[in-house]
């Protein structure tokens, strides 16, 4: 690394909290799928921003709808109506099928949003006992990092030394329906679940799973409530992961790339009562629902629909799987995949998936490990065909060697 980087990073370290572990890397453009470093070197970003950056970086539309609109009115706060909310209102109910909309700004926002919610939902209509609301959720969760989240969360690394944490919260097996018919009791007002688990790496349930899952929630009145802020908006080749298994869930949970990665955006989307609980000065915030933001999750989602995005997901993503499959090495255990939201998981002797990826960026392609074996995949929706083919290239001849 140049001086130059070596100053960016240390810098970073000095002044900054020490609560990530970046790749050694400075970023400072990005087009498309690739990204560039300080030294002009370029990236396929295999990332996304954690799929925040779903329709490529700096997309020209997206880019346009957010400085026409800053130049315009940027916040309003919710004391007064503005002219892009309705909007947003009506074109994401149109898209996702939603009845009630809650805008937000960040995805653990809308998590928190999404529990108060059924929880008020719970007492208020379906008669639980006043602090009595229980929520199930699934081991190896990933649902943000505040501190109601984390209290419910299996992963010591964000627990520890947080407490204490708030009670109602049920924990079970991921992809074990028996488990979820066990756990639920009268005062069940929720099952808060992600379709795929992504931070726990890329974890996909059984097939089948979600269709009893749908049926037990309805035959228990019991909100099943998807965290798609992942999963969702094209990242698995479907609008939502839900339609994998052709299930509509009760409250819908979306962020990241509802904004294509310009601005934080998210939505607590319901499909029945859920948020008609909710009442003037109960729940809000200052920034969400605001028109810069309205104005750029329009945008974000007009192109994932006019550009086909959707669709070059699930092409390119079953291209990328069965490339990922057949690449022979002694140093994956699995491949999985659902879309373009893909893992490779490594051996325990091969070493650290981190190591890999450090490799793959000296090839041209960013990726991020999570849980020490397993190296994350996940570049834009817009990638073609011959990116596919090339970034295996790279994949297939770090993944051959020997790094452990």
């Amino acid at each position: 690394m140049s001086s130059s980087v070596i100053d960016f990073i240390t810098t970073e370290a000095r002044f900054g909290a020490h609560n990530y572990e970046p790749i050694g890397v400075v970023l400072s453009r990005g087009e498309g799928v690739w990204v560039w470093d300080t030294e002009g070197n370029r990236y396929l970003d295999c990332l996304s921003a954690y799929s925040a950056v779903s329709q490529g970086h700096c997309h020209p539309k997206i880019l346009a709808a957010m400085v026409e609109q800053a130049h315009r009115l940027t916040l309003t706060s919710r004391a007064f109506h503005n002219d892009q909310l309705a909007l947003f209102y009506e074109e994401i109910a149109a898209l996702t099928g939603s009845h009630k909309v809650l805008p937000m700004n960040s995805g653990a926002e809308a998590v928190e949003s999404a529990i108060k919610s059924v929880r008020k939902w719970g007492y208020e209509v379906k008669g639980v006992p006043d602090g009595q609301a229980e929520i199930i959720v699934c081991a190896n969760n990933f649902h943000g990092r505040t501190l109601g989240i984390v209290g419910f969360s299996t992963d010591p690394e964000t627990r520890t030394h947080f407490g204490p944490f708030a009670p109602g919260f049920k924990i079970i097996p991921f992809g074990d329906a028996a488990a979820l018919e066990k756990a639920i009791t009268p005062n069940t007002v929720a099952f808060l679940v992600e379709p795929i688990q992504g931070e726990a790496g890329v974890v996909i349930p059984p097939a089948g799973y979600f269709t009893e899952v749908r049926e037990l929630c309805t035959a228990n009145n019991v909100m099943l409530v998807l965290d798609e802020i992942q999963t969702g908006l094209g990242r698995t080749g479907k609008l939502l992961a839900e339609q994998h298994e052709g299930i509509e869930a009760d409250v819908t949970l979306l962020g990241k790339a509802l904004s294509g990665g310009f601005y934080p955006v998210s939505a607590v989307l319901s499909n029945n009562d859920v948020l008609g609980t909710l009442r003037p000065g109960q729940h809000g915030s200052t920034f969400g629902g605001n028109p810069l933001a309205c104005a750029v999750a329009r945008a974000a989602m007009r192109v994932l629909v006019e550009e086909e995005m959707i669709e070059n997901a699930a092409r390119q993503g079953a291209r990328f799987l069965k490339g990922l499959q057949d690449i022979r090495a002694n140093t994956i255990r699995e491949v999985r995949g659902r879309g373009l939201m893909l893992a490779v998981e490594l051996h325990p002797e091969a070493g650290r998936a981190r190591r890999y990826c450090e490799a793959l960026q000296g090839k041209g392609i960013l990726a991020k490990d999570t849980h020490e074996q397993t190296i994350r995949i996940a570049p834009p929706l817009v990638i073609t065909s011959d990116q596919v083919d090339w970034a295996l290239e790279q994949f297939a001849t770090t993944l051959t060697r020997d790094l452990s």
